[in-house]
């Protein structure tokens, strides 16, 4: 990683060095494998060393606590884990939604593949963001009719794992039938205008989300998946979440 680090550096140098009047005309490349026989440079290691235990020790520094292990496995609906993703997201983003729109989220709809580590017992990081959450997906906010909501239900009930939701609940029967479909505690209604929360993975159609294509309205947040977990988790001192009733099929 370290030669890997000097090429870009190195390219960027030379980028920066040109006279922009000129025309590039011819590139020159080597590919150097990285492996264990390369030697390290003394050099390099003893500039790069203040970087490395700067960022550490922040990713070490303990923001709080987690008194049980969590996994996006654990749950064929809804799960602890994912339910504290979204709940978060919910929290944190509506004061930003609302301070530059006036309207509050309505629901909030995550992807399962998106949790990509546990959260383990014990001192949580900023470490553990990076581990549930290593991607640089942001919040965004889209505008959708009750009846794709509807839509969005029926995706959920056909996908089978437990896409992280909030603000909103579906109860299917045990014949995978709808035996009810709320926001916020609410029937929904086809032509009312729901504001939903998600990644900018999925608005574009990610895991086949095609029905965020229907909605041409979009507020970027600017606001990352993985800093709304480390604002999460400096906010509470102990993590603790629950899987609860918000997805649920119903034995009988």
């Amino acid at each position: 990683m370290k030669y890997k680090f000097i090429q870009i550096i190195g390219f960027l140098s030379l980028f920066l060095s040109c006279d922009n009047s000129k025309q590039l005309t011819k590139i020159e490349t080597q590919n150097i494998s990285v492996n264990a026989e390369l030697a390290s440079n003394a050099a390099v290691d003893a500039y790069m060393e203040p970087y490395k235990t700067h960022v550490e020790s922040a990713m070490n520094t303990v923001i709080s606590y987690a008194p049980k292990t969590h996994s996006k496995k654990n749950g064929q609906y809804n799960t602890a884990l994912g339910n504290m993703m979204a709940d978060a997201v919910m929290e944190l983003s509506n004061p930003v939604f609302k301070s530059r729109t006036g309207k509050n989220l309505d629901m909030v709809l995550l992807n399962h593949g998106g949790i990509r580590s546990i959260l383990s017992k014990g001192d949580v990081t900023n470490k553990t963001a990076f581990g549930i959450m290593p991607f640089e997906n942001s919040v965004v906010v889209t505008a959708l009719k009750g009846s794709v909501v509807l839509e969005l239900a029926s995706y959920l009930k056909d996908f089978g794992k437990a896409h992280p939701i909030s603000g909103l609940e579906i109860v299917l029967n045990a014949d995978l039938t709808f035996q009810s479909i709320l926001i916020n505690g609410q029937e929904i209604e086809p032509s009312k205008t729901y504001y939903v929360a998600t990644n900018d993975y999925l608005y574009k159609g990610g895991d086949r989300m095609d029905f965020f294509k229907k909605s041409d309205t979009l507020y970027d947040l600017n606001y990352k998946i993985r800093n709304v977990l480390i604002d999460y988790f400096t906010k509470y001192d102990t993590i603790n979440p629950t899987k609860d009733q918000r997805f649920i099929k119903l034995k009988n």
